[in-house]
């Protein structure tokens, strides 16, 4: 089990997964709805987010920061290489 967490202050749980996958798939929609939000000019302009998956054990497995870029449209933050699944990340 996975969990996604926002961390700018105060942190907070967004979700949970049951696979790495799963787990990027949402820090994904939530950079995209951050985006979609800054253009809307929803929040304040500029702001960093940042997120942090996290094991079932509250560890740290991958962060990041994400800055919303207006001026073009929205790019997933989730590369080719973050999707394949690794054996210690899937549990198989």
């Amino acid at each position: 089990m996975f969990e996604i967490w926002e961390t700018n202050e105060p942190a907070r749980l967004i979700s949970d997964a049951g696979t790495l996958e799963v787990a990027l798939e949402k820090v994904d929609t939530m950079c995209r709805l951050r985006h979609d939000q800054a253009v809307a000019h929803i929040g304040d302009s500029g702001e960093h987010y940042h997120f942090e998956i996290r094991d079932d054990a509250g560890k740290a497995l991958a962060r990041l920061s994400y800055v919303p870029d207006t001026s073009r449209a929205y790019q997933s933050v989730v590369i080719e290489e973050m999707r394949e699944s690794h054996p210690a990340a899937d549990g198989h």
